[in-house]
Order: C-alpha cells, then sequence, then structure tokens
C-alpha cells in the first residue's frame, strides 16, 4: 500500500465510529454465561472475547469506540474500564460503555441489534462521524478495518456487510448473501433453512459477519424508518439488510487474507463444544490464530502477576506441562498438565493429571484429580480425588456434558456459591 494509500485509509478510520454490540448473553454457553455476558468469557489464556473487537479497532486506527452493553455487564463493564481507559480524550479518542439507558423510551430495554443503535442515536449525533462500524463483539478474529472503509468508499456504497465462506450445514445459523459480478448484495436470508451457495462453490455460501459500515446520515435514516415500523423485529439482519439491498448500494466484503487469498481466521465461540475447540486450538504448535504476532498484537487488561512455576522433580510426582500454554500466576505442583490451555492464577496440586481441558482463571485442582476435555469455570475448586470426563453418565449428574463430549464445571455444580443472590 502506498503513502498516499496510507494517508486515505487513515483519513477513514479517523472519521469512524466504532459500535460494538456486546449485551447478548450467550444462551448456547450454557452457565458459563451465568454471571456475565458472553464477550466478557475469557479466553486465549489471558483475554476476553471482547478485547479480539477492541484490538482490531485500536490496530486499524479507530480510536472512538462504543461498547453496546446490556445483559449482566459488570464484569464486561470492570473489564473495559481497567484496561483500556489509556485513550487520550484530549485527542478524540475513547472507548465508551453504552448500557441500556431507556433514553427513548422509558418502558423498553433493547429490544433488537438495530433498536441497540437507535437508542443511542443521540451519542452518535454528538460525535458526528462519517462512518459508523457495527461489530459484533462476540467473535474471535484479527481484521483490519481500514481496507474495508476504503471499499466502500470506492464503491459509493450506502452500506457494507463483512462477509466470508461457510459449509452450507453452518449458513443456516448466519444471514446468508447473494452477490453480483461487482460484490453489490442483490439477495439476503437470514438463517435460512436451505441457504443457497456461492456460485461456482456448491459447498459453500456467503455469510455475514455481523460486521457492518454505514454512511452515517443512511444510517440514521434506516434506524429511524425501522424504529417507526411497529411490526420490525429491529435487527439488522432480520430488518434493516433486507429492506435496503433492493433500494439502495449495499455491497459484500470478503474477509480473506491479503496475501494467499484464503479465508481469514474467525471464529463463532458461541457453544460450549466450539469454545472448547477454539482454545485447545491455541496450544498447536502452529495454531490457525496466531497469538505471537507483533504487527497485531491483542490487547487487553493484565494484573500484575508472578511467572508461572513448576515444582517437584520426583518420579510421579513431577511438576511438568505438554503441549500446553500456562498464564502467569500458574502453580504447577507435582502435577501433569497435557495438551492443556490454563488461565492466570490456577493451581494444579500434587499427583494431579489435567489432559485436553481449558481451565479459567483462579481454579484450583486438588491433589490426585484426573480431569480430561473439560472446561472448569473460573474459580473453581476442584476437591481432591475429583475424576472429571471419564464416564459420561456420571458427569451428567454433576456437570454439564456436550454434546461433543465437553464437560463444562461452574462453581455452582460443585457446591460453591461464589455469587450470592438474596
Amino acid at each position: 500500500m502506498s503513502q498516499e494509500d496510507t494517508r486515505f485509509v487513515s483519513r477513514l478510520t479517523k472519521g469512524t465510529l466504532a459500535l460494538i454490540l456486546a449485551g447478548g448473553r450467550g444462551t448456547r454457553l450454557k452457565q458459563l454465561t451465568t454471571w456475565r455476558v458472553k464477550p466478557a468469557v475469557p479466553f486465549g489464556g489471558k483475554f476476553r472475547i471482547i478485547d479480539f473487537p477492541l484490538s482490531n479497532c485500536m490496530n486499524s486506527g479507530i480510536r472512538r469506540i462504543g461498547v453496546v452493553t446490556q445483559y449482566k455487564s459488570h464484569s464486561l463493564l470492570r473489564h473495559i474500564q481497567q484496561g483500556w481507559g489509556n485513550f487520550r480524550g484530549e485527542f478524540g479518542e475513547f472507548v465508551e460503555a453504552l448500557p441500556a439507558q431507556q433514553r427513548i423510551d422509558e418502558s423498553s430495554w433493547y429490544t433488537g441489534t438495530a433498536d441497540a443503535v437507535y437508542q443511542n442515536i443521540d451519542i452518535i449525533r454528538g460525535h458526528n462521524p462519517d462512518y459508523v462500524l457495527v461489530l459484533a463483539g462476540d467473535h474471535i478474529y484479527k481484521m483490519d478495518y481500514g481496507p474495508m472503509l476504503a471499499q466502500h468508499v470506492e464503491n459509493g456504497a450506502d452500506m457494507t456487510i463483512g462477509c466470508l465462506e461457510v459449509p452450507l450445514e453452518t449458513a443456516k445459523s448466519f444471514g446468508v448473501m447473494g452477490v453480483n459480478e461487482n460484490n453489490q448484495i442483490i439477495g439476503f436470508e437470514e438463517k435460512p433453512s436451505n441457504p443457497t451457495p456461492v456460485p461456482g462453490k456448491d459447498g459453500v455460501a456467503l455469510a455475514s459477519m455481523g460486521i457492518y459500515v454505514f454512511n452515517t446520515k443512511f444510517l440514521y435514516e434506516q434506524l429511524i424508518r425501522d424504529a417507526d415500523t411497529p411490526a420490525s423485529t429491529h435487527d439488522f439482519g432480520n430488518d434493516i439488510i433486507p429492506n435496503v439491498i433492493d433500494t439502495y448500494r449495499v455491497f459484500s466484503y470478503a474477509f480473506k487474507d491479503v496475501q494467499t487469498g484464503k479465508q481469514s481466521y474467525w471464529r463463532d465461540v458461541g457453544t460450549v463444544d466450539a469454545f472448547w475447540a477454539a482454545n485447545i486450538e491455541l496450544v498447536s504448535i502452529t495454531p490457525d490464530l496466531n497469538l505471537y504476532d507483533k504487527d497485531w498484537p491483542i490487547w487487553t487488561y493484565q494484573a500484575q502477576l508472578p511467572p508461572a512455576k513448576f515444582v517437584f522433580d520426583d518420579e510421579g510426582r513431577r511438576g511438568q506441562a505438554i503441549d500446553s500454554m500456562v498464564s502467569g500466576g500458574c502453580l504447577i505442583s507435582g502435577a501433569l498438565v497435557k495438551k492443556s490451555l490454563l488461565f492466570s492464577n490456577v493451581r494444579v496440586h500434587s499427583f494431579a493429571q489435567v489432559e485436553d481441558s481449558v481451565v479459567l482463571p483462579n481454579a484450583e485442582i486438588g491433589r490426585h484429580c484426573r480431569i480430561k476435555k473439560a472446561v472448569i469455570d473460573k474459580g473453581c475448586k476442584i476437591p481432591p480425588g475429583t475424576v472429571i470426563g471419564e464416564d459420561p453418565v456420571a458427569d451428567a449428574e454433576r456437570f454439564e456434558v456436550s454434546d461433543g463430549g465437553v464437560v463444562l464445571v461452574t462453581p455452582e455444580m460443585l457446591g460453591q456459591e461464589l455469587h450470592y443472590v438474596r
């Protein structure tokens, strides 16, 4: 990219306001979202899901960001305050929390994705952006939004939708687009039972990533029109997009690697199986998601913790981790950790074995425990001698067992009430 092109993109990103929709509970994650919203769920050993779209904005040069929250947002808001409060307000940079405030209607919360943006329309007007970038706050990916903004302007588009190719069976859970030879969207179906394949690629469909670029004036017009439509569900996929593709210039933007042309890494970690798999992928030698990329770092809040520590070197009682990721503050005391990902401050006591598992922060694994193919939630204290992941019937009596055989363990399942509600 030439210097002139770089300046062109930087002007676009500077004039863009990003809105990250982070209010959904994420019920398919089961008890992982009992006390936290999905974007606040820990991921990758030291991050939270929300860190990925936030880092994408920061690395793309978009420094005006609103995070739209609703369901049990305290841990998310605290994380943003602790980890994302270093923007320079005097330069017009910010990360603002936009909780449901009943700004438009004193009797209602956010009723859909479009309504969540509409209810903050006065705040958007106050920032006076040239473009509004609407993002989902619950996906794992690395993306430079600058080229998407540039394509949006070059196409003279009113709206641009980020998209990726997914298998037809998977496409049933997405908004599926049909495009012409110029990538202008000419058809759109939200979660179709029979997705239309990409021409010439019978096995895949073009799916929406939930990433939208709008010309600001156009966005205002569509949000107001939608708010005045009684039968609308006030959702971008169900209502806004189907109503604009026939009349306005709406284009798709392919999320592909610029150098190879291949599909870029993107994961919806919306189920326990998908969450477990995306985390476990990271312990492989060359995972598809490179967390060691110095050119595109993922930023987050970090507690000041000591390095991970491995103690004891006796036969049968050796502190070791093999093909694993172990975060700061962890203590592996005469235990074996294999093909697993341990978040911060995890303690694994002597003679315990942890394999193919994701252990969230501040968990403690007691002596002689055997744990396999599990997700251990934050703060769990696993009693000594506990066996998890070997007997599906016994696991199902105590814990949550996914369709893929992943055992989810939370403090409440262990009788450890970390959250008190009166």
